[in-house]
């Protein structure tokens, strides 16, 4: 809080031009020119003019020339390199036989629900719901639910869609 302060006055204290240095003394053999004094003013009939009075219109500020700020880099939430980590090792080896798309659903699963527990608030729910999906597959792939596993493809292709829209489909 503090830091933040001291560089908001930062910022907004007015910057001034560096001054010149002054010139080193140099070392002599103790001669040193008197300074030339300075003129004095005669005078004359004539009276100098009044110098102008301070224009009361303020000066325009300084323009701040700098480079357009550079764009942020894109920032993926949290849960997302896991979910789609787990979401492509089951699409690399879902498995040839019943019982090993059960396992590969089943790993998929796995691999959600430890993605699901660190993912941020906006992906938490769609990952969760793929994690619940995964393990319905799994389920049915093994037997322990008598039911048709092409059902819950088409919640899993809906809920993978929404997943790459949260992360990002590049990963």
């Amino acid at each position: 809080m503090v830091a933040a302060l001291v560089a908001l006055v930062a910022y907004l204290v007015p910057r001034e031009a560096p001054k010149a240095a002054a010139p080193a003394p140099v070392a002599s053999s103790g001669w040193t020119p008197d300074p030339t004094p300075a003129p004095v003013p005669s005078r004359s009939a004539t009276p100098s003019p009044d110098p102008e009075p301070p224009s009361s219109a303020p000066s325009p500020a300084p323009a701040r020339t700098s480079a357009p700020p550079l764009p942020l880099p894109t920032v993926r939430a949290a849960g997302c390199a896991q979910a789609q980590a787990a979401v492509a090792a089951y699409r690399r080896d879902p498995g040839s036989t019943r019982p090993a798309q059960a396992d590969a659903a089943n790993l998929a699963y796995q691999g959600l629900m430890r993605a699901g527990t660190d993912a941020d608030p906006p992906v938490r729910p769609t990952i969760l719901r793929l994690a619940q999906g995964f393990q319905e597959l799994s389920f049915r792939l093994s037997g322990m639910v008598l039911a048709d596993p092409n059902e819950v493809i088409g919640d899993l292709d809906s809920d993978l869609q929404q997943l790459d829209r949260l992360c990002g489909d590049g990963g």
